[in-house]
């Protein structure tokens, strides 16, 4: 190959090179403007995004301000309809419950006067049938008549028993005039003054009542 020939050939080498390189540079300064025009949207994007945001919050707070101090809505008739109602059927609803519980009361205090009305008849037959058999002779309280006595006498204090009634006690206790009824005044060596000394009638309990007082002779 000719001299002139190689020269010609380096030349287009050259200036081939120095083209691509040129247009190297070009396209990445292309690139780089593009690179930064996409920074600049997206930093612009994100500015109105947040001043929009803020926006929003402001006329949120607005608005909620107007709610708190501007005028009040209008009630739905048929929302205040149904609460009246509402209230209405909770305050017959508690009248009941109360007349209820008012009438159970009565019903129980009624049941109990009547049960003590018929114990307190019951009561001189209990008093005769403890005379009875404390009268028997002692020769004679094995016999069967005494033994039947004595066992229809048990089988009526366990039926007023189980319906409630119980004895007062009171001999050797103090003397209390809510349970007892003091008739008498006696000398004692056994139980100190102010004691019951003697029972002449034994008194009774329904259940937290008292049906009848002891009648005892308190020593002095």
């Amino acid at each position: 190959m000719s001299k002139e020939v190689k020269k010609e050939t380096a030349e287009k080498t050259s200036k081939t090179a120095k083209e691509l390189q040129q247009e190297v540079a070009e396209k990445a300064k292309q690139v780089a403007d593009a690179a930064n025009k996409v920074a600049e949207a997206a930093e612009a994007e994100s500015a109105e995004a947040e001043a929009d945001n803020t926006e929003e919050a402001a006329e949120g707070a607005e608005g909620e301000k107007k709610s708190l101090f501007g005028k009040k809505e209008k009630k739905n008739p048929f929302k205040e309809k149904f609460e009246e109602m509402q209230d209405k059927y909770m305050r017959q609803l508690a009248e009941f419950e109360n007349f209820r519980k008012r009438t159970d009361k009565e019903k129980a205090q009624m049941f109990d006067q009547g049960a003590s009305n018929v114990l307190e008849k019951i009561l001189p037959v209990i008093d005769n049938f403890e005379r009875g058999l404390a009268a028997v002779p002692e020769e004679e309280k094995g016999s069967a008549f005494a033994d039947g006595m004595n066992m229809i006498y048990k089988q009526l204090m366990k039926q007023i028993e189980d319906l409630g009634v119980t004895p007062i006690e009171a001999v050797g206790k103090e003397f209390d005039p809510n349970f007892h009824n003091a008739v008498m005044q006696v000398d004692s060596e056994e139980v100190e003054e102010g004691f019951v000394a003697q029972e002449l009638q034994k008194g009774y309990m329904y259940h937290d009542t008292v049906l009848r007082h002891s009648m005892v002779a308190v020593a002095k």
